[in-house]
């Protein structure tokens, strides 16, 4: 049994450095530097810096799934592989023309909408307090849409927007894959297959933090950031609705994610403009270290995480609220810093 997941990993894993490798030795004497001034102010990556560890996470993650014996590629599994394909051709292209954020709004909507079309939805809501809240009426398919949209939209852009600092978008993402991967081999999930999807994302992000890690030597890119997110929120509906495990895993980047939209919305600026308002930022600002930083939401990540998984859903709804409030006393305390 241990192999059925231990090879999805090894295999995803050594792929991803060979590819990882490949496009290092083949780019290293290309200039990609960001020459748009809209985005690179809030660039704090080496300059020409290779971005397209995204291609290598992909291609090994796919050879993977579609390598594997145990594993029965099913509708919903394959229009999950074609998108991710599709966002490798789209991430490229945003990494290297910097395409408009209506552009990639639009197509994060639409992979949302074929996610749906796919039959990947929610059917229910756990109710935290008991029982059950059915999507069973026009109402609730109307319902079911727009929270799937809503919730892919979301975890896409708390890893894209977390993923400015090295190490951090793919340290957050290896944990939550492995505690999908938990919560998979649970006896009231019992969902071997979305173990074996998780073990691959988990062996492709590990592969990928091993050039990752400060100071990188090759980025996710648009690519990468965007088809981690898109995979995490998958296996969320995937691994029997969890979403209350997942959104506790990813509560920083959501929780940031969030903050910095309100006060994008408060300042009458663009939901989707590049600034330097997300947490990482402000504790460079207060003089942390990138590796202080990664290992700040590696740490935070994985002490909730294993809360998480060993708590009901009144506990992860309370663990939840704590996490807001502490990171809302977390930004006003960096704001009474900064104005010292």
């Amino acid at each position: 049994m241990p192999s059925l997941f231990l090879t999805p990993f090894l295999v995803s894993f050594f792929l991803a450095i060979v590819f990882l490798i490949g496009l290092i030795r083949i780019f290293q004497n290309k200039d990609f530097s960001d020459k748009n001034s809209r985005t690179a102010a809030r660039h704090i990556h080496r300059p020409g810096t290779l971005r397209f560890g995204g291609v290598a996470i992909i291609l090994a993650f796919t050879s993977t799934l579609l390598l594997d014996s145990n594993l029965v590629i099913s509708k919903q599994l394959f229009w999950v592989l074609l998108l991710g394909g599709g966002i490798l051709l789209f991430g490229t292209l945003d990494d290297l023309w910097q395409l408009s954020w209506q552009k990639q709004l639009v197509f994060q909507v639409v992979i949302a909408l074929v996610i749906f079309w796919s039959g990947i939805r929610l059917e229910y809501v756990t109710n935290p307090f008991g029982g059950i809240f059915l999507f069973t009426n026009s109402f609730g398919f109307l319902l079911s849409l727009g929270l799937v949209v809503g919730w892919i939209l979301l975890i896409i852009n708390a890893i894209n927007w977390v993923d400015g600092i090295d190490g951090v978008s793919g340290g957050i993402t290896a944990i939550g894959a492995l505690a999908i991967f938990f919560v998979s081999l649970r006896p009231e999930v019992n969902q071997p297959p979305v173990g074996i999807i998780a073990m691959a994302l988990l062996g492709a992000t590990l592969a990928f933090l091993v050039f990752n890690f400060n100071p990188a030597k090759i980025l996710a890119g648009t690519s990468g950031s965007v088809f981690m997110g898109f995979i995490l929120a998958i296996l969320a509906l995937f691994a029997g609705a969890k979403i209350a495990t997942t959104l506790l895993v990813l509560a920083i980047p959501v929780i940031d994610a969030l903050w910095v939209i309100f006060e994008r919305l408060e300042s009458h600026s663009s939901v989707f403009s590049p600034d330097k308002r997300h947490l990482h930022f402000r504790l460079l600002e207060l003089g942390w270290s990138q590796r202080k930083i990664c290992f700040f939401y590696w740490l935070v990540t994985g002490l909730i995480t294993a809360i998480s998984l060993n708590v009901g859903a009144k506990g992860k709804l309370l663990i939840f609220l704590i996490i807001i409030v502490g990171m809302i006393f977390g930004y006003f305390l960096i704001r009474k810093r900064k104005n010292v």
